[in-house]
């Protein structure tokens, strides 16, 4: 039985950062863990990408795949809003188990992350940022997550400890149940 990690959340909320370090963790205890990250996917397809939307299918697509291959835990990040995570937990299989994780930050701390990273481009643009973080809070109402870790208050570590006994929780239920 596979478990699907969906980290949803605003630009440089820190789900890029969590995604690898959850999948690392997992792996050091035996799990067989796909990471299918939305940007990575985007960009195999720039500067000629057709829409987000494009992307967001292949990613969708990948990831239910990856949930049908033998994984016990695929974790897909890139999801900012609860309409994409419901895309994405449409593409699991009957049975798997699934955790929802609203990544959030403050408008300060992803702003500053923005910037230091080169790979960015509009969501280094400050306007752009602050309406996406005014809107999060409704959208992570709307999402309705199983975990919510806010990224300024709380390091990787301790984010992917939470996560890890997350997993681990589902695991167990399945097997009860199934």
């Amino acid at each position: 039985m596979s478990v699907l990690v969906v980290i949803a959340g605003p630009q440089a909320s820190g789900k890029s950062t969590l995604a690898p370090a959850l999948a690392e963790r997992l792996r050091a205890q035996g799990e067989v863990v796909a990471v299918v990250e939305l940007d990575a996917l985007a960009a195999m397809a720039l500067p000629t990408l057709p829409g987000w939307d494009v992307a967001h299918r292949i990613f969708e697509t990948v990831t239910g795949l990856w949930l049908r291959s033998g994984t016990t835990c695929v974790v897909a990040e890139g999801s900012g809003s609860a309409a994409e995570v419901a895309s994405v937990v449409r593409q699991a299989p009957a049975g798997t188990a699934v955790l929802t994780v609203g990544v959030t930050t403050t408008l300060d701390v992803a702003y500053e992350r923005a910037r230091a990273d080169p790979t960015r481009g509009l969501s280094k643009e400050l306007g752009f940022l602050t309406g996406v973080y005014e809107r999060w809070p409704d959208e992570l109402r709307r999402l309705a997550p199983d975990v919510v870790l806010d990224t300024s208050e709380r390091g990787v570590e301790d984010c992917v400890s939470t996560l890890v006994r997350e997993v681990e929780r589902r695991h167990v239920e399945a097997s009860s149940n199934g």
